[in-house]
């Protein structure tokens, strides 16, 4: 694949520094200008509509058109004005086309178009007797094909890259020194930090006392020890004070030969009166106990809520668990340097357990048939939270349920131990329920929604969505970024169409505020949609992607549903948790229509792999945001198997005339 045509003209030429570092000068998008490099790439050879890779990096990106610029600073074009929120009246929406890229009727003969199209370009500098010149538009071709692709091009060309050897996900033991506890008496451990609805306020969490299991066990007394934070702008100058609340939960089966568990003293405290984009150092515990006090930890607030203010980097991940990839998996992220984590369900997989201790890859396949009750085995939520308290201590993460964290226990009672160790905005967000909440950070919006709740249009979460999205202001907030565990677009045989009925009852009314990213987990993979709404390429839909592939215990998926022989059976996609209802159907309409699945990769399918990794996202202003995916095998180098800018088109997809009041 090559450019037929690489035009050129520019006044000024900003080199890139390298870019291992945090915020480098990228290659970003623009218009041409008398004092801008303006290269118009077209493909010279059609790429076929479903395109093989062998590795995870590609380049040039696949469905690339319009003008690139070579820019200095942070990249890409300055801010502009947004228009304001949508209307508070809510109406079903009309898409908006989303076409591929044209490519030019006349194929070029060359069998190396790369190589001629360079030699054209040297040969015209050569005649102009402009050594400057070639060397210049050879690193400008060079940085063109190495830039990522973006959305304001149009869909890309559906990539599937091949299953390698993936290993075999192995949960850390209880030996292992990094989950064992290592403080004593009443001194705190698995310490957490979270958001408030606003940047002027934070949660900070963490656990006293250890927990118990057997068959009889007496909870802890919460009120035993205090819930205190002293926080200040210095290690030694911790002059301010919160004070919380405490619970201890439990995990009950009734049945014989089964063990019971209780927590530790859980403590939740909100710190308020933050300055945003400030770093607070913080010891909690109970000072009036001896060595019951932390040590001390340090975090940095998000930025002031405005369309100028983003964090530097987002990380995003699903399906945790604690498996040795786990470890790789937040080694990666942290290197990654994210002011921000987003852990969309299935955390620590202690419902892969028996209460005696006994793990496997599969529950139904190993104990369905001899367990009264599908068990747990809950100190695997301590493991987890010791081994990632040096992230969670000094890094804010936000946390959505999965199906993982259903636990059904005594009198159908579910989601305790999630319910019970995490600090939800919820209150401060209006919706007073730890499955679905709000939150802004800078310029951003973050809505958390609920796979295993009631999200029919009658239920509490959708009332409370569409209450929360009607008070958005997209002058403040431009981003509006949705979040939860099930994903609506997956092309995976595992869970495909799973989550149809969540889907259908909830779509229109994010595509009619302007959802810009939705990100889920849940399937054991990755992977990346086009623009999409409705099962169809539109171009204000938002971009999905999921990104169940943290490292869990559980077999990584591979099969496709659009491989020959791996379509499921409609009848076996609804979830019980979900609803069980049978929401999915053939399709009526598009190249799949009267199948239940596509014979090839779905147009909507921009890019999947079957790899463990995360994500990481870096909004740069109120258009432009770069989302980049990297793999677990790349854990020591500078590279994203897939990367793309995601760009917002204000004036066209939340212009009233466009989108909400001309249907």
């Amino acid at each position: 694949m090559g450019y037929s045509s690489l035009s050129c003209s520019f006044v000024h030429f900003f080199l890139p520094p390298k870019k291992a570092q945090k915020h480098e000068s990228i290659v970003g998008i623009a218009s041409a200008t008398s004092s801008s490099l303006s290269c118009s790439p077209t493909w010279r050879h059609s790429p076929p509509r479903s395109t093989t890779l062998t590795t995870g990096l590609f380049s040039p990106p696949l469905g690339v058109g319009g003008p690139w610029q070579i820019c200095g600073g942070r990249g890409p074009p300055p801010p502009q004005r947004r228009p304001s929120s949508a209307p508070p009246l809510f109406r079903p929406p009309v898409s908006v086309p989303y076409k591929f890229p044209a490519r030019p009727q006349a194929p070029f003969r060359s069998t190396n178009p790369t190589a001629r199209e360079n030699t054209h370009r040297r040969s015209a500098a050569m005649r102009q007797g402009s050594l400057p010149l070639l060397l210049i538009a050879a690193v400008a071709a060079a940085a063109v094909s190495a830039a990522p692709a973006s959305t304001l091009s149009g869909p890309s060309r559906p990539v599937t890259v091949p299953v390698g050897d993936r290993g075999h996900a192995v949960d850390l033991p209880d030996t292992d020194p990094r989950v064992q506890r290592r403080v004593t008496g009443w001194a705190p451990e698995q310490v957490a930090v979270a958001l408030s609805a606003a940047p002027t306020s934070a949660w900070v969490s963490w656990i006293t006392g250890d927990f118990q299991m057997g068959g009889a066990v007496k909870p802890l007394d919460p009120g035993t020890v205090g819930s205190v934070v002293r926080y200040g702008l210095a290690a030694d100058s911790l002059v301010h004070e919160a004070t919380g609340e405490s619970l201890v939960y439990s995990q009950l089966y009734p049945f014989e030969g089964l063990q019971n568990y209780t927590s530790g003293i859980i403590h939740h405290v909100r710190l308020q009166g933050l300055e945003p984009g400030t770093r607070y150092f913080y010891r909690c515990g109970d000072p009036s106990i001896p060595d019951a006090m932390s040590d001390v930890h340090a975090f940095r607030t998000m930025p002031a809520v405005g369309p100028e203010s983003y964090p530097g980097r987002i990380a995003v991940v699903g399906d945790l668990g604690l498996t040795y990839n786990t470890t790789s998996t937040v080694e990666h992220m942290v290197r990654n340097q994210p002011d921000l984590v987003l852990l969309l369900g299935d955390v620590c997989y202690a419902n892969l357990y028996l209460t005696n201790g006994t793990g496997t890859d599969c529950y139904s396949c190993s104990f369905a048939n001899s367990t009264p009750i599908h068990e747990t085995y809950q100190p695997r939520w301590d493991y987890w939270g010791r081994y990632m308290e040096p992230v969670t201590s000094s890094i804010p993460m936000m946390v959505v349920e999965g199906n993982h964290e259903i636990e059904e226990q005594i009198d159908s009672k579910t989601f305790a131990s999630y319910s019970s160790r995490f600090a939800f905005p919820s209150e401060e967000s209006g919706s007073f329920s730890p499955f679905y909440y709000s939150f802004d950070v800078g310029g951003i919006h973050f809505v958390m929604l609920a796979s295993y709740a009631d999200y029919n249009r009658s239920g509490a979460q959708y009332r409370w969505l569409e209450e929360d999205l009607v008070k958005v202001d997209r002058s403040v907030t431009p981003w509006l970024i949705a979040g939860w565990h099930a994903p609506w677009y997956t092309t995976y045989k595992a869970h495909y169409r799973e989550a149809e009925c969540m889907r259908v009852e909830m779509e229109e009314l994010l595509y009619a505020y302007g959802v810009d990213v939705v990100f889920t987990g849940h399937v054991h993979a990755y992977e990346r949609s086009n623009r999409v709404f409705n099962y169809t390429l539109d171009a204000c839909g938002p971009v999905h992607i999921s990104v169940g592939d943290g490292g869990n215990r559980e077999k990584m998926a591979t099969a496709h549903a659009d491989d020959p022989g791996h379509c499921p059976d409609p009848a076996s996609t609804p979830d019980p948790f979900m609803g069980g209802r049978l929401c999915a159907a053939n399709f009526t309409t598009g190249p799949a229509a009267g199948r239940f699945c596509w014979d090839r990769q779905p147009d909507y399918s921009a890019y999947r792999e079957s790899s463990f990794g995360h994500g990481v996202l870096e909004v740069k202003n109120d258009t432009h945001a770069l989302w980049r995916w990297h793999r677990n095998q790349d854990l020591n180098a500078d590279v994203a198997a897939d990367e793309v800018y995601i760009v917002r088109k204000p004036d066209k997809c939340l212009a009233k005339s466009t989108r909400l009041l001309a249907y």
